[in-house]
């Protein structure tokens, strides 16, 4: 399996890239985020998924591997194939796409262009009871007594939504904290301010 890839951009053209890597060139169909990435730069480095099937071999492209993660976990669900994977990452923002799946929030996920409401349904609850079965215990090491006036308590969806992205219940816990310690109020906003102080 190719895992990873890194060189210049020979070719690009509506979501697809050529990539150059030593004496080969690899298509690759990427996510918007690692088109980007690969087109304003000329070249760089993509995570990769690569698809098996009767009718070829196909390479899917990723800027990180958050966002493979989240495509590895799209496909997973019934009905949900790599092109579907790879278009509902080019429409939303992972830390979108993680709310309304955290949320339930149909009618935001089935936006997004071939996806139906059905599909959409299927993705929020298959990827909910993923995210909620994992046997992640919440932290107990070094705590200490908290007065209940300063208590911060933190958004189940906001945990779920970040889980679903691959980080541990205790780092999610973690970061949320650390969101609304510095005002972040609104699920987005906290979710947001997790990713950009992973």
């Amino acid at each position: 399996m190719i895992g990873f890839l890194q060189g210049k951009v020979l070719h690009a053209s509506e979501g697809e890239v050529l990539l150059r890597v030593g004496d080969t060139g690899y298509e690759v169909l990427c996510s918007n985020s690692a088109y980007v990435k690969l087109v304003n730069n000329g070249e760089g480095a993509i995570y990769t998924y690569m698809a098996v099937r009767e009718d070829g071999v196909y390479l899917y492209g990723f800027s990180s591997m958050e966002e493979k993660n989240m495509f590895l976990k799209l496909i997973s669900v019934s009905g949900v194939g790599p092109k579907m994977g790879i278009t509902v990452l080019s429409n939303m923002a992972l830390s979108d796409l993680a709310v309304s799946i955290a949320t339930s929030d149909v009618k935001t996920l089935s936006k997004v262009k071939g996806l139906g409401k059905k599909t959409a349904e299927r993705i929020i609850l298959e990827l909910r009871e993923k995210v909620s079965c994992l046997d992640l215990p919440e932290p107990t090491k070094g705590k200490k007594k908290e007065d209940p006036a300063e208590k911060i308590t933190v958004n189940d969806d906001a945990v779920i939504a970040l889980m679903s992205l691959g980080l541990k219940r205790s780092e999610s816990v973690k970061l949320l904290k650390e969101a609304e310690e510095n005002g972040c109020i609104e699920v987005e906003e906290q979710i947001a301010y997790a990713l950009r102080h992973l």
